[in-house]
């Protein structure tokens, strides 16, 4: 938080009343209190300013203590549970949240807002303009207002959901026909059924839409976190009009229902451009529908902050340095290879190299960076855009996913004549990959003079920092994990669950990752047609982390759970 000018002004126009009240209120001390105003009398700056640049208090102090000097009430905590989620139907999130502004309390002649700033005078004025009442005032942390902002709009959202449900199924005349093209949204309840699923999709940060026709109902589900959430059930009789809806918003025909159809939606949410890929197949009982929703935006997350650490980090960056070769980032589908590629194409992004992309579909857009959305349509290919884009002479070449043998030779080619070319399979872990090119058609000779690396990866939910319970491994876990003991330093948590996770007990996504160095020994094996165990013992000999070790050091480091772990990492390696 930035703390305005007005407030450090107001701070000086009363050093003694103020000092007295910091020491009261925050966890300033007096020696860090006469500390600066020495260094005032030194400077001529602003005490605030100094308390603040000397980090002796937080940017919210200055707010707090003069609430306490003109008697605004200042609230430790916010009763999310007590606050009428109607009060916010005619304020948008955005406003609320840009402002720091949310409505707790309405009274016949009154609206209580709680704010972060009770000197926004704007704010306050437009509150009472939409609610024709007079204003008071509490102040709270940015950070308790900002928390209670999303769980005030998330239950407003849950009852608009569920009231529309109820008029969906109350007023959609399902034993006609219904003209969905021609409905207004004031007309046709399922025009807003579906734009609420979605809305609730990418509020809940899911990155798929599942509807599933039954028997008697409809299963809707999310999948957050890589887990399967079911959110929803609907009549049977509702899925003929949500299926024509939404593929009606994807340009596709509604008529027909016997084969699979592929599309892509394309709106806005709250200023947010949305993508959604679209897939529908026809099932038993009606056609089986999947919306993976893509959140279009221009931040790419660092390596770091994906969750790289140790060796694997540093081979990264190591490989980014590179002037050519082939790398190539494996794992299932959904588990942030993208991701990875275009966090290792921003740190090779710089002014005096040439990148192109080749993907399907555009997920982040970079400066700097020409992308191709492929088109199978009018059969622009990968193969056929890589082919084309190698005329032009890049520096780096990105291809969004090697499918066939003609893409993969084309990569290694274009390593050979001097690209550094980066890349992703579908393979269950690192030294797969190079078996995987074999069995594709592409000449062993040819991958081991070409490929520098090879970063296989899996998604793992985060433990809750806010809630996560110290515990101990037992020793069928110990036995799972196959270790022999805990070192001495670690810490082993379990997730318990708060309204902060949504009472999951997990916030958010870490990587799980090894990658294999193709060293001189690794490329021999290459050359010799090794299978995939034979690379990785001597990968492990030479030094690679593998997943199940990068995996216990997460769980050693208190970022993930044993449970975690052993259903998305030591599942997979049993299976392979």
């Amino acid at each position: 938080m930035k703390v305005s000018d007005h407030l450090l002004k107001r701070v000086e126009t009363n050093k003694k009343r103020i000092g007295e009240l910091l020491l009261q209120y925050t966890s300033l001390t007096q020696d860090q209190l006469d500390e600066a105003l020495n260094i005032q009398k030194e400077e001529n700056l602003l005490l605030g300013e100094i308390l603040l640049s000397k980090n002796f208090i937080h940017p919210h102090d200055i707010t707090k203590v003069i609430c306490h000097q003109i008697d605004i009430p200042y609230l430790t905590e916010l009763k999310v549970d007590e606050i009428d989620p109607n009060l916010v139907m005619d304020i948008s999130i955005n406003y609320s949240k840009h402002h720091e502004v949310l409505p707790i309390l309405e009274s016949e002649y009154s609206i209580t807002l709680a704010m972060s700033d009770p000197f926004n005078t704007n704010a306050i004025n437009d509150i009472a303009g939409i609610f024709k009442k007079e204003v008071n005032v509490v102040v709270t942390t940015p950070l308790k207002l900002q928390d209670a902002i999303n769980r005030v709009y998330e239950k407003a959202n849950r009852n608009l959901v569920d009231s529309i449900e109820d008029e969906f199924e109350e007023n959609l005349d399902l034993d006609g026909p219904i003209d969905i093209l021609d409905a207004s949204a004031d007309e046709a309840p399922v025009i807003r059924f579906v734009n609420s699923i979605i809305f609730r999709a990418v509020k809940e940060k899911a990155s798929d839409i599942h509807i599933e026709p039954y028997e008697k109902e409809v299963v809707y589900r999310f999948r957050i976190n890589r887990v399967m959430t079911e959110i929803l059930r609907q009549p049977k009789k509702t899925h003929a009009a949500v299926s024509s809806r939404i593929k009606v918003m994807a340009k596709l025909d509604i008529a027909e229902k016997r084969l699979p159809q592929d599309g892509r939606i394309k709106i806005k949410i709250a200023g947010k451009d949305i993508d959604i890929r679209l897939s529908t197949v026809p099932v038993q009982n009606g056609e089986r529908i999947v919306m993976r929703v893509l959140e279009k935006t221009n931040t790419v997350l660092e390596l770091e902050s994906l969750g790289f650490r140790g060796k694997v980090l540093q081979g990264l960056k190591d490989l980014s340095t590179r002037k050519n070769g082939v790398l190539y980032v494996t794992g299932p589908t959904g588990h942030g290879k993208t991701t990875t590629l275009f966090a290792v194409l921003d740190r090779m992004n710089t002014p005096d190299r040439m990148i192109i992309t080749v993907e399907d579909p555009v997920e982040y857009e970079l400066g700097g960076i020409s992308q191709i959305q492929v088109n199978p349509k009018i059969n622009l290919t990968f193969a056929m855009a890589l082919r084309s884009i190698l005329r032009q002479n890049p520096d780096v070449v990105m291809v969004g996913e090697t499918r066939d043998a003609e893409t993969a030779e084309m990569a290694i080619n274009a390593s050979l004549t001097g690209h550094f070319v980066l890349s992703t399979l579908h393979t269950n872990d690192a030294p797969s990959a190079t078996t995987r090119l074999i069995d594709m058609g592409v000449q062993p000779f040819l991958i081991s003079s070409s490929l520098v690396g090879v970063l296989a990866q899996r998604l793992v939910r985060k433990l809750c920092q806010n809630c996560r319970e110290e515990t101990e491994l037992s020793l069928h876990e110990m036995q799972m994990l196959d270790i022999e003991e805990v070192p001495n330093e670690a810490q082993v948590y379990k997730p318990k669950g708060c309204e902060k996770c949504n009472h999951t007990g997990y916030d958010g996504m870490t990587v799980v990752a090894e990658l294999l160095m193709v060293t001189d020994t690794v490329r021999q094996l290459i050359l010799q047609k090794a299978d995939s165990s034979t690379i990785k013992k001597a990968a492990v000999k030479e030094g690679m982390t593998t997943l199940s070790m990068d995996a216990i050091d997460k769980i050693f480091n208190g970022i993930t759970s044993v449970e975690e772990i052993l259903r998305a990492i030591i599942s997979d390696a049993e299976e392979e």
